[in-house]
């Protein structure tokens, strides 16, 4: 009985799945972007970006599923919305705190401040409530995603109650820290969730050599009707990124470097920098085209400080930058077609 309704329920995401995936079409714009580009957001930008989530999220204490869904909706935000690489800081950490309100316990989920303080990003909270009614508005408030955790979980749900005499079980954890390597890299961004998902699958359980787990894996396959040049597409993707992810040469995602700030006397002084910041005029919305929409003009000012300059991986290092410089950008977001 457990299966069937496993199986029931994996239906019924795989039928939705496609309705939170980012456009192809903004990610396309988001790889063709120069990583110089000051115009939108590249690659590179935005993987270094989710990475830095990736280290918040460890801090925090906060679930795979979080920063899951935070990725998503940070992907289908900037495949939606042509945006200038100094917002992009306050956009992905306004995708977490909308990601942990949406999963967490009321009382894990850190305050506003402390995100801000933490993340070292240079807005105010007044930045982040406005940012975050953008990112939700955008999306039409579907803020739970269907992603690949959500497969990979059912996957692992139905193999163990159909393996569940035997020695060798599949690891979670190990699988779900396999995910968040590859969402790290925009190129995953592009697959389903469910093949996704099944890529990991299938190349934990070739790894361990189980028949019985492959029957069943493939079992899944025919079910959802997944072909194999997709599954081996991707699989071969998964196995490269797992290879780049395992070398010395990589620089994986470490919350230790976000530790030191917690003083009291940094605190201070960082509490004291943001009215340093100073008032910036309202953020405009364009099409990509320049023609004019409905919310071409939409204000997006509360009377507080606007966006100032984005420090996340643009700037000197992917956390503490050596240059706190306000500017005052002419700040301006694109709707993609």
């Amino acid at each position: 009985m457990e299966t069937v309704k496993l199986m029931r329920e994996l239906i019924t995401n795989f039928e939705q799945e496609r309705n939170y995936l980012p456009k192809e079409t903004g990610l396309r714009l988001i790889e063709s972007t120069g990583e110089n580009d000051s115009r939108g957001i590249s690659a590179k930008c935005r993987d270094t970006k989710v990475e830095d989530l990736w280290s918040l999220t460890s801090f925090f204490g906060y679930s795979t599923q979080t920063f899951v869904l935070a990725v998503n909706l940070l992907d289908r935000f900037l495949a939606m919305m042509k945006v200038q690489p100094k917002h992009l800081a306050c956009i992905g950490v306004s995708c977490l705190h909308i990601a942990a309100k949406a999963v967490e316990e009321e009382c894990n989920v850190s305050s506003t401040n402390e995100l801000i303080r933490i993340s070292q990003c240079k807005f105010t909270v007044s930045d982040l409530t406005r940012m975050e009614k953008i990112i939700s508005e955008k999306l039409n408030f579907q803020l739970k995603a269907i992603t690949a955790l959500t497969f990979l979980r059912l996957y692992h749900g139905i193999t163990s109650a159909h393996t569940s005499d035997l020695k060798e079980t599949l690891n979670l954890d190990t699988l779900e820290v396999q995910l968040k390597a590859c969402l790290c890299r925009i190129a995953f961004s592009k697959a389903k969730p469910s093949v996704l998902a099944l890529s990991l699958l299938t190349q934990e359980i070739e790894a361990m050599q189980s028949v019985d787990m492959l029957e069943i894996a493939h079992h899944v396959q025919r079910h959802l009707k997944i072909t194999d040049f997709e599954l081996l597409h991707w699989k071969g993707l998964v196995a490269k990124c797992m290879s780049d992810y395992s070398s010395p040469e990589c620089s994986k995602p470490n919350n230790k470097k976000l530790v030191w700030i917690v003083s009291r006397r940094t605190a201070q002084n960082l509490h004291t920098s943001y009215y340093s910041i100073p008032e910036l005029p309202t953020i405009p919305e364009d099409c990509w085209d320049q023609c004019e929409s409905e919310d071409s003009c939409e204000d997006m000012s509360s009377g507080e400080e606007s966006l100032s300059s984005s420090l996340g991986s643009d700037a000197e290092g992917p956390y503490f930058p050596l240059n706190f410089l306000c500017q005052r950008p002419h700040n301006k977001y694109h709707h993609t077609s």
